[in-house]
Protein backbone atom coordinates (compact mmCIF):
# COMPACT_ATOMS: atom_id res chain seq x y z
CA UNK A 1 0.00 0.00 0.00
CA UNK A 2 1.38 3.43 -0.91
CA UNK A 3 2.44 6.14 1.82
CA UNK A 4 -1.05 8.11 0.75
CA UNK A 5 -3.06 4.99 0.71
CA UNK A 6 -2.27 4.19 4.26
CA UNK A 7 -2.30 7.73 5.61
CA UNK A 8 -5.72 7.98 4.06
CA UNK A 9 -6.71 4.66 5.68
CA UNK A 10 -5.00 5.88 8.91
CA UNK A 11 -7.27 9.15 9.26
CA UNK A 12 -10.80 6.78 8.69
CA UNK A 13 -9.40 4.60 11.54
CA UNK A 14 -8.75 7.25 13.48
CA UNK A 15 -12.27 9.30 12.42
CA UNK A 16 -14.13 6.05 13.17
CA UNK A 17 -12.12 5.05 16.27
CA UNK A 18 -13.30 9.09 17.61
CA UNK A 19 -16.69 8.25 16.66
CA UNK A 20 -17.22 4.94 18.35
CA UNK A 21 -15.84 7.04 21.40
CA UNK A 22 -18.33 9.72 20.77
CA UNK A 23 -21.51 7.08 20.87
CA UNK A 24 -20.19 5.46 24.07
CA UNK A 25 -19.96 9.16 25.82
CA UNK A 26 -23.21 9.81 24.94
CA UNK A 27 -25.00 6.55 25.88
CA UNK A 28 -23.00 4.65 28.02
CA UNK A 29 -21.70 7.12 31.05
CA UNK A 30 -25.79 8.02 31.83
CA UNK A 31 -26.68 5.61 34.11
CA UNK A 32 -24.41 6.59 36.91
CA UNK A 33 -25.64 10.10 37.38
CA UNK A 34 -29.30 9.73 36.57
CA UNK A 35 -30.31 9.04 40.17
CA UNK A 36 -28.69 11.95 40.97
CA UNK A 37 -30.78 14.23 38.82
CA UNK A 38 -34.08 11.71 39.27
CA UNK A 39 -33.32 12.91 43.03
CA UNK A 40 -32.90 16.43 42.20
CA UNK A 41 -29.15 16.95 43.39
CA UNK A 42 -27.61 17.91 40.18
CA UNK A 43 -28.87 19.34 37.31
CA UNK A 44 -28.73 17.74 33.79
CA UNK A 45 -26.78 20.44 31.98
CA UNK A 46 -23.75 20.43 35.28
CA UNK A 47 -24.27 16.27 35.15
CA UNK A 48 -23.53 15.99 31.54
CA UNK A 49 -20.32 18.34 31.73
CA UNK A 50 -19.03 16.30 35.01
CA UNK A 51 -19.84 13.26 33.26
CA UNK A 52 -18.28 14.16 30.33
CA UNK A 53 -14.73 15.08 32.63
CA UNK A 54 -14.69 12.16 34.90
CA UNK A 55 -15.23 9.55 32.25
CA UNK A 56 -12.56 11.23 30.14
CA UNK A 57 -10.46 10.97 33.46
CA UNK A 58 -11.56 7.54 33.74
CA UNK A 59 -10.36 6.41 30.54
CA UNK A 60 -6.73 8.06 30.32
CA UNK A 61 -6.38 6.19 33.80
CA UNK A 62 -7.75 3.05 33.47
CA UNK A 63 -8.77 1.98 29.74
CA UNK A 64 -4.76 0.73 29.17
CA UNK A 65 -6.01 -2.90 30.33
CA UNK A 66 -9.49 -2.91 28.25
CA UNK A 67 -7.57 -2.05 25.01
CA UNK A 68 -4.84 -4.07 25.32
CA UNK A 69 -7.51 -7.39 25.67
CA UNK A 70 -9.88 -5.90 22.82
CA UNK A 71 -6.79 -5.43 20.83
CA UNK A 72 -4.42 -8.58 20.80
CA UNK A 73 -5.76 -10.87 23.00
CA UNK A 74 -9.11 -11.62 20.72
CA UNK A 75 -7.21 -13.64 18.33
CA UNK A 76 -4.03 -15.57 17.85
CA UNK A 77 -1.40 -15.57 15.47
CA UNK A 78 -3.12 -12.18 13.51
CA UNK A 79 -2.16 -8.68 13.57
CA UNK A 80 -4.88 -6.28 13.80
CA UNK A 81 -4.16 -3.78 10.95
CA UNK A 82 -5.59 0.03 9.89
CA UNK A 83 -8.08 -1.58 7.43
CA UNK A 84 -8.91 -4.25 10.11
CA UNK A 85 -9.61 -1.94 12.81
CA UNK A 86 -11.78 0.31 10.71
CA UNK A 87 -14.07 -2.94 9.61
CA UNK A 88 -14.38 -4.27 13.16
CA UNK A 89 -15.33 -0.48 14.28
CA UNK A 90 -17.66 -0.05 11.89
CA UNK A 91 -19.49 -3.28 12.38
CA UNK A 92 -19.71 -2.48 16.10
CA UNK A 93 -21.11 0.64 15.60
CA UNK A 94 -23.52 -0.72 13.20
CA UNK A 95 -25.32 -3.16 15.93
CA UNK A 96 -25.19 -0.04 18.39
CA UNK A 97 -27.17 2.34 15.68
CA UNK A 98 -29.78 -0.93 15.15
CA UNK A 99 -30.04 -0.67 19.10
CA UNK A 100 -30.87 2.90 18.74
CA UNK A 101 -33.02 2.24 16.30
CA UNK A 102 -35.03 -0.60 17.75
CA UNK A 103 -34.59 1.04 21.05
CA UNK A 104 -33.03 -2.39 22.37
CA UNK A 105 -29.49 -0.89 23.99
CA UNK A 106 -27.08 -3.59 22.91
CA UNK A 107 -23.93 -3.81 24.45
CA UNK A 108 -21.21 -2.52 23.17
CA UNK A 109 -18.52 -4.80 24.39
CA UNK A 110 -20.73 -7.73 22.73
CA UNK A 111 -20.84 -5.84 19.54
CA UNK A 112 -16.80 -4.67 19.58
CA UNK A 113 -15.88 -7.91 20.60
CA UNK A 114 -17.94 -10.21 18.02
CA UNK A 115 -16.58 -7.46 15.04
CA UNK A 116 -13.05 -7.81 16.61
CA UNK A 117 -13.68 -11.88 16.65
CA UNK A 118 -14.40 -11.86 13.03
CA UNK A 119 -11.93 -9.41 11.18
CA UNK A 120 -8.89 -11.49 12.98
CA UNK A 121 -10.35 -14.45 11.57
CA UNK A 122 -11.04 -13.31 8.39
CA UNK A 123 -7.56 -12.05 8.38
CA UNK A 124 -6.49 -15.32 9.16
CA UNK A 125 -6.48 -15.74 12.93
CA UNK A 126 -6.75 -18.33 14.96
CA UNK A 127 -9.19 -18.39 17.89
CA UNK A 128 -7.94 -17.07 21.18
CA UNK A 129 -9.87 -19.96 22.84
CA UNK A 130 -8.97 -19.27 26.71
CA UNK A 131 -9.91 -15.84 26.10
CA UNK A 132 -13.18 -15.99 25.08
CA UNK A 133 -13.21 -19.03 28.29
CA UNK A 134 -12.69 -16.42 30.29
CA UNK A 135 -14.76 -13.26 28.68
CA UNK A 136 -17.53 -15.72 28.63
CA UNK A 137 -17.42 -16.93 32.03
CA UNK A 138 -16.93 -13.56 33.59
CA UNK A 139 -20.22 -12.09 31.76
CA UNK A 140 -22.34 -14.99 32.51
CA UNK A 141 -21.70 -14.70 35.98
CA UNK A 142 -21.94 -10.17 36.05
CA UNK A 143 -25.75 -10.57 36.11
CA UNK A 144 -25.68 -12.59 39.28
CA UNK A 145 -22.62 -10.77 41.11
CA UNK A 146 -24.65 -7.05 40.02
CA UNK A 147 -28.44 -8.52 41.22
CA UNK A 148 -27.35 -10.57 43.76
CA UNK A 149 -24.91 -7.51 45.52
CA UNK A 150 -27.71 -4.99 44.72
CA UNK A 151 -30.52 -7.18 45.97
CA UNK A 152 -28.52 -7.79 49.13
CA UNK A 153 -27.77 -3.92 49.36
CA UNK A 154 -31.20 -3.34 48.74
CA UNK A 155 -32.34 -5.42 51.74
CA UNK A 156 -29.55 -3.91 54.17
CA UNK A 157 -31.01 -0.67 53.26
CA UNK A 158 -34.93 -1.20 53.80
CA UNK A 159 -33.93 -3.11 57.25
CA UNK A 160 -35.50 -1.39 60.27
CA UNK A 161 -32.92 -2.59 62.65
CA UNK A 162 -30.45 -0.59 60.23
CA UNK A 163 -30.43 2.79 60.51
CA UNK A 164 -29.81 4.99 57.98
CA UNK A 165 -26.59 6.45 59.59
CA UNK A 166 -25.22 3.12 60.07
CA UNK A 167 -25.88 1.46 56.96
CA UNK A 168 -25.78 4.03 54.01
CA UNK A 169 -22.07 5.31 55.34
CA UNK A 170 -20.98 0.98 55.66
CA UNK A 171 -21.71 1.41 51.74
CA UNK A 172 -19.63 4.49 51.68
CA UNK A 173 -16.85 2.73 54.12
CA UNK A 174 -16.88 -0.23 51.89
CA UNK A 175 -16.51 2.07 48.51
CA UNK A 176 -13.26 3.93 49.98
CA UNK A 177 -11.83 0.63 50.96
CA UNK A 178 -11.85 -0.18 47.30
CA UNK A 179 -10.84 3.25 45.86
CA UNK A 180 -7.79 2.92 48.15
CA UNK A 181 -6.95 -0.26 46.18
CA UNK A 182 -7.98 0.34 42.26
CA UNK A 183 -5.25 0.93 39.78
CA UNK A 184 -4.65 4.88 38.00
CA UNK A 185 -2.03 5.42 35.56
CA UNK A 186 -1.12 8.55 37.55
CA UNK A 187 0.12 6.56 40.39
CA UNK A 188 3.92 5.39 39.80
CA UNK A 189 4.77 1.97 41.19
CA UNK A 190 8.90 0.65 41.38
CA UNK A 191 8.11 -1.50 38.36
CA UNK A 192 6.84 1.64 36.17
CA UNK A 193 3.08 0.40 35.67
CA UNK A 194 -0.11 1.59 37.18
CA UNK A 195 -0.20 1.82 40.99
CA UNK A 196 -2.87 2.27 44.04
CA UNK A 197 -2.90 4.63 46.82
CA UNK A 198 -2.68 1.67 49.07
CA UNK A 199 0.44 0.31 47.01
CA UNK A 200 2.25 3.91 46.72
CA UNK A 201 1.88 4.60 49.92
CA UNK A 202 3.78 1.04 51.23
CA UNK A 203 6.16 1.88 48.74
CA UNK A 204 7.05 5.25 49.95
CA UNK A 205 7.13 4.08 53.76
CA UNK A 206 8.93 0.94 52.78
CA UNK A 207 6.65 -1.23 54.49
CA UNK A 208 8.33 -4.69 55.91
CA UNK A 209 5.66 -6.94 57.27
CA UNK A 210 3.67 -8.62 54.00
CA UNK A 211 0.20 -10.04 54.77
CA UNK A 212 -0.63 -12.16 51.72
CA UNK A 213 1.30 -11.97 48.62
CA UNK A 214 1.91 -8.63 47.32
CA UNK A 215 0.07 -6.94 50.08
CA UNK A 216 1.37 -5.89 53.16
CA UNK A 217 0.62 -4.01 56.37
CA UNK A 218 0.72 -0.53 55.41
CA UNK A 219 -1.53 -0.99 52.64
CA UNK A 220 -3.97 -3.01 54.97
CA UNK A 221 -3.83 0.07 57.19
CA UNK A 222 -4.29 3.00 54.50
CA UNK A 223 -7.52 0.55 52.78
CA UNK A 224 -8.78 0.65 56.35
CA UNK A 225 -8.28 4.44 56.29
CA UNK A 226 -10.14 5.48 53.46
CA UNK A 227 -12.79 3.03 54.19
CA UNK A 228 -13.06 4.62 58.03
CA UNK A 229 -12.72 8.39 55.99
CA UNK A 230 -15.40 7.58 53.66
CA UNK A 231 -17.71 6.27 56.62
CA UNK A 232 -17.45 8.95 58.98
CA UNK A 233 -18.20 11.87 56.01
CA UNK A 234 -21.21 10.03 54.57
CA UNK A 235 -22.44 9.62 58.45
CA UNK A 236 -22.27 13.27 59.30
CA UNK A 237 -23.88 14.09 56.15
CA UNK A 238 -26.21 11.91 57.36
CA UNK A 239 -26.62 12.72 60.78
CA UNK A 240 -27.26 16.50 59.72
CA UNK A 241 -29.84 15.46 57.38
CA UNK A 242 -30.98 12.24 56.25
CA UNK A 243 -32.18 12.97 52.77
CA UNK A 244 -29.39 15.44 52.24
CA UNK A 245 -27.08 13.51 53.15
CA UNK A 246 -28.01 10.42 51.33
CA UNK A 247 -28.32 12.57 47.96
CA UNK A 248 -24.46 13.93 48.73
CA UNK A 249 -23.22 9.90 48.56
CA UNK A 250 -25.27 9.50 45.52
CA UNK A 251 -24.16 11.91 43.75
CA UNK A 252 -20.25 11.26 45.02
CA UNK A 253 -20.90 7.34 44.24
CA UNK A 254 -22.58 8.22 40.46
CA UNK A 255 -18.79 10.55 39.67
CA UNK A 256 -17.02 7.45 40.86
CA UNK A 257 -19.21 4.99 38.42
CA UNK A 258 -18.71 7.46 35.77
CA UNK A 259 -15.02 7.18 36.37
CA UNK A 260 -14.77 3.48 36.13
CA UNK A 261 -17.24 3.63 33.02
CA UNK A 262 -14.85 5.43 31.41
CA UNK A 263 -12.31 3.32 32.22
CA UNK A 264 -14.37 0.65 31.33
CA UNK A 265 -15.66 1.68 27.71
CA UNK A 266 -12.91 3.70 26.00
CA UNK A 267 -11.19 -0.13 25.13
CA UNK A 268 -13.88 -0.48 23.12
CA UNK A 269 -13.04 2.43 21.05
CA UNK A 270 -9.28 2.29 21.14
CA UNK A 271 -8.41 -1.58 21.27
CA UNK A 272 -9.06 -1.67 17.80
CA UNK A 273 -6.37 0.46 17.04
CA UNK A 274 -3.87 -0.74 19.59
CA UNK A 275 -1.90 -2.61 17.15
CA UNK A 276 -1.52 0.22 14.94
CA UNK A 277 -0.65 2.71 17.38
CA UNK A 278 2.10 1.02 19.37
CA UNK A 279 3.43 -1.71 16.98
CA UNK A 280 2.74 0.15 13.44
CA UNK A 281 3.43 3.97 14.76
CA UNK A 282 5.40 3.31 17.78
CA UNK A 283 3.42 6.27 19.47
CA UNK A 284 2.97 5.43 23.58
CA UNK A 285 -0.74 3.86 24.90
CA UNK A 286 -1.63 7.10 26.68
CA UNK A 287 -1.54 9.00 22.56
CA UNK A 288 -4.21 6.66 22.08
CA UNK A 289 -6.20 6.85 25.23
CA UNK A 290 -6.20 10.60 24.38
CA UNK A 291 -7.55 9.98 21.38
CA UNK A 292 -10.65 7.47 23.22
CA UNK A 293 -10.96 10.34 25.87
CA UNK A 294 -11.68 13.07 23.96
CA UNK A 295 -14.85 11.11 21.78
CA UNK A 296 -15.93 10.48 25.39
CA UNK A 297 -15.60 13.55 26.67
CA UNK A 298 -17.18 15.60 23.42
CA UNK A 299 -20.28 12.59 23.36
CA UNK A 300 -20.53 13.33 26.65
CA UNK A 301 -21.42 17.07 26.59
CA UNK A 302 -23.00 17.17 23.22
CA UNK A 303 -25.57 14.33 23.85
CA UNK A 304 -25.83 12.92 27.26
CA UNK A 305 -28.44 15.45 28.55
CA UNK A 306 -31.36 14.15 26.22
CA UNK A 307 -30.50 11.03 27.61
CA UNK A 308 -30.03 11.51 30.88
CA UNK A 309 -33.39 13.73 31.07
CA UNK A 310 -34.35 10.72 29.82
CA UNK A 311 -33.14 7.83 32.62
CA UNK A 312 -33.30 11.14 35.20
CA UNK A 313 -37.24 10.07 35.25
CA UNK A 314 -36.92 5.93 35.63
CA UNK A 315 -34.49 6.96 38.52
CA UNK A 316 -36.94 9.25 39.73
CA UNK A 317 -39.15 6.06 40.19
CA UNK A 318 -36.64 4.03 41.94
CA UNK A 319 -35.91 5.96 44.81
CA UNK A 320 -32.62 7.33 46.03
CA UNK A 321 -32.16 4.09 48.04
CA UNK A 322 -32.83 1.26 45.23
CA UNK A 323 -30.06 3.73 42.83
CA UNK A 324 -27.61 3.27 45.46
CA UNK A 325 -27.71 -0.35 45.74
CA UNK A 326 -27.84 -0.31 41.89
CA UNK A 327 -24.63 1.84 41.45
CA UNK A 328 -22.81 0.33 43.96
CA UNK A 329 -22.32 -3.34 42.49
CA UNK A 330 -21.93 -1.30 39.20
CA UNK A 331 -19.03 0.41 40.68
CA UNK A 332 -17.56 -3.03 42.04
CA UNK A 333 -17.43 -5.09 39.31
CA UNK A 334 -16.83 -2.23 36.77
CA UNK A 335 -13.41 -1.75 38.78
CA UNK A 336 -13.31 -6.16 39.02
CA UNK A 337 -13.85 -6.06 35.36
CA UNK A 338 -10.78 -3.04 34.59
CA UNK A 339 -8.27 -4.73 36.90
CA UNK A 340 -9.19 -8.27 35.01
CA UNK A 341 -8.97 -6.43 31.38
CA UNK A 342 -12.49 -7.60 30.45
CA UNK A 343 -14.62 -5.47 28.37
CA UNK A 344 -18.08 -4.69 29.86
CA UNK A 345 -21.54 -2.67 28.94
CA UNK A 346 -22.16 -0.70 32.07
CA UNK A 347 -25.71 -0.53 31.15
CA UNK A 348 -26.11 -4.34 31.16
CA UNK A 349 -24.29 -4.48 34.71
CA UNK A 350 -27.16 -1.55 36.00
CA UNK A 351 -29.75 -3.03 34.64
CA UNK A 352 -28.66 -6.42 36.56
CA UNK A 353 -28.59 -4.05 39.53
CA UNK A 354 -31.82 -2.25 39.05
CA UNK A 355 -33.40 -5.87 38.72
CA UNK A 356 -31.41 -7.44 42.07
CA UNK A 357 -33.04 -4.22 43.99
CA UNK A 358 -36.05 -4.12 42.46
CA UNK A 359 -37.15 -7.97 43.56
CA UNK A 360 -35.75 -7.01 47.10
CA UNK A 361 -38.95 -4.36 47.08
CA UNK A 362 -41.22 -7.37 45.75
CA UNK A 363 -40.93 -6.70 41.85
CA UNK A 364 -38.01 -6.50 39.55
CA UNK A 365 -39.49 -3.48 37.66
CA UNK A 366 -38.91 -4.94 34.28
CA UNK A 367 -40.71 -7.75 32.60
CA UNK A 368 -40.02 -11.21 32.51
CA UNK A 369 -40.69 -11.09 28.22
CA UNK A 370 -38.54 -7.82 27.75
CA UNK A 371 -35.57 -9.48 30.20
CA UNK A 372 -36.05 -12.70 28.28
CA UNK A 373 -35.77 -10.79 24.58
CA UNK A 374 -33.20 -8.31 25.76
CA UNK A 375 -30.60 -11.52 26.77
CA UNK A 376 -31.33 -13.16 23.29
CA UNK A 377 -30.57 -9.76 21.37
CA UNK A 378 -27.17 -9.44 23.41
CA UNK A 379 -26.62 -13.11 22.52
CA UNK A 380 -27.32 -12.53 18.57
CA UNK A 381 -26.04 -9.38 18.50
CA UNK A 382 -22.46 -11.10 19.99
CA UNK A 383 -22.70 -13.99 17.34
CA UNK A 384 -23.90 -12.13 14.71
CA UNK A 385 -21.48 -9.69 15.03
CA UNK A 386 -18.52 -12.22 14.24
CA UNK A 387 -20.24 -13.08 11.12
CA UNK A 388 -20.76 -9.49 10.30
CA UNK A 389 -16.97 -8.15 10.78
CA UNK A 390 -15.70 -11.32 9.08
CA UNK A 391 -17.83 -10.32 6.11
CA UNK A 392 -17.42 -6.62 5.69
CA UNK A 393 -13.18 -6.71 6.47
CA UNK A 394 -13.19 -9.45 3.32
CA UNK A 395 -15.37 -6.83 1.75
CA UNK A 396 -12.96 -4.16 1.75
CA UNK A 397 -9.28 -6.01 1.80
CA UNK A 398 -11.49 -6.66 -1.85
CA UNK A 399 -11.92 -3.01 -2.58
CA UNK A 400 -8.84 -1.88 -1.49
CA UNK A 401 -6.73 -4.88 -3.15
CA UNK A 402 -9.11 -4.34 -6.21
Amino acid sequence: MSTVGFGLLLGVAILTCFSMAWVLGANSNSPPFAPAIGANAISTMQAAFVIGLLAAAGALMQGGAISETVGQDLIDNADIDALAATAGLLTAAGFMAVGIYTRYPIPAAFATTGAMVGVGLSLGGDPAMATYQRLGLFWLMVPFMSGGLAYTTAIMLRRDDVPETIGVPLLAGLVGMIIANIRLGVIPTPAGDQGTVAEFVSWQLGSPLPVASNYDIVMVLVTIAFGLGSFYWVRTQIQASIEGGIRSFLLVLGGIVAFSSGGSQVGLATGPLDNLFRVQLGLPAITLLALGASGILAGAWMAAPRLLQATSREYAQLGVRRSIAALVPGFVIAQLAIALGIPISLNNIILSGVIGSGLAAGSGGVSKGKILFTVGFWLFTLFSSVAVGFGVYRVFAFVVGG
